[in-house]
């Protein structure tokens, strides 16, 4: 545990250990939110091509052997294969001025953004807990949040390869109080994933559309799991809250039109993030307010 004494006795390279881990899994976090998705896709074809027995005929050969590891990072316009300096977080994008160094096309901002936006979360969950095991895991949980975000944004997926990890994890970690105890963790699984199971299929009875996908229930159970029932409440509220402000400021800017679904796991995730960093400040604040 010398590195754990160093990092108390030097907090500077601690957040600095830390921003530059943050900004290394942003990078490998736009991997898994490009790859993902596409993983998902191919699995299902192949699972209807087998079941209408048309073997591997139609899919992608370089789509088969894709995963998070394999190949490559590569121009997407021209497959120059990435190297090690043009995959240095933020700075490679700089240096390269925003393009592939053989074709000279324009590479996405995102990019940058969501490695930089990765590294800032992180120092900021840092100084919240400090040299703790509630940082380890409040980085694992930003990381993964941050990653169901953009994948729910951009294909109206909450993938369960991240979703039920993440749910088993906060029951795990429960068992060692790390951010509440077991039993507020199990009541809190049941409670997020069963909030919104009765929200969908009452909106089902009476619209007769599905209004939210499963995967925002196994992302609020997620949530219940690692930070106890008591913070659900909040999270609903303020996922809501922000969700139907956004909703209409997008449908009066003309983002996006009246019959297009709005994906929810977004303000889930940002209101579950809030409440990691500060829900339990909000809710003394609140009950404090009534007395």
């Amino acid at each position: 545990m010398e590195i754990l004494n160093v990092f108390e006795t030097t907090p500077w390279l601690f957040y600095t250990a830390v921003i530059a881990l943050g900004l290394c899994v942003g990078s490998f976090l736009n991997v898994v939110i490009y790859r993902l998705p596409a993983m998902m896709e191919r699995d299902w074809r192949m699972q209807c091509h087998e079941y209408l027995q048309l073997g591997d005929a139609g899919i992608d050969e370089k789509l088969q052997q894709l995963s998070l590891a394999r190949p490559g990072s590569a121009c997407p316009h021209c497959g120059h294969k990435i190297r090690a300096w043009e995959n240095i977080p933020v700075l490679s994008y700089v240096f390269l001025k925003g393009k592939c160094s053989s074709c000279g096309v324009a590479i996405s901002p995102r990019y940058p953004i969501i490695e930089l936006i990765t590294g800032l979360l992180s120092a900021a969950v840092a100084l919240q807990f400090g040299v703790s095991l509630e940082t380890l895991f409040g980085l694992i949980l930003t990381w993964t949040l941050i990653a169901l975000t953009v994948i729910d944004y951009d294909t109206q997926l909450l993938p369960d390869d991240l979703t039920l990890p993440l749910l088993w994890l906060g029951l795990l970690i429960s068992f060692f109080g790390v951010f509440t105890d077991i039993q507020s963790s199990l009541i809190g699984a049941m409670l997020g994933y069963m909030i919104l199971w009765t929200v969908y299929q009452l909106f089902k009875i009476v619209t007769g559309k599905e209004g939210m996908g499963f995967g925002d229930f196994k992302l609020l159970a997620a949530l219940g799991a690692w930070l106890g029932w008591e913070l659900l409440p909040q999270i609903i509220l303020l996922s809501s809250m922000v969700g139907a402000v956004t909703g209409i400021v997008m449908l009066i800017t003309g983002a996006t039109k009246r019959q297009q679904p709005i994906p929810f796991g977004p303000y889930l995730a940002v209101a579950g993030w809030i409440a990691l960093m500060w829900g339990h400040d909000i809710n003394r604040l609140y009950l404090s307010s009534l007395q």
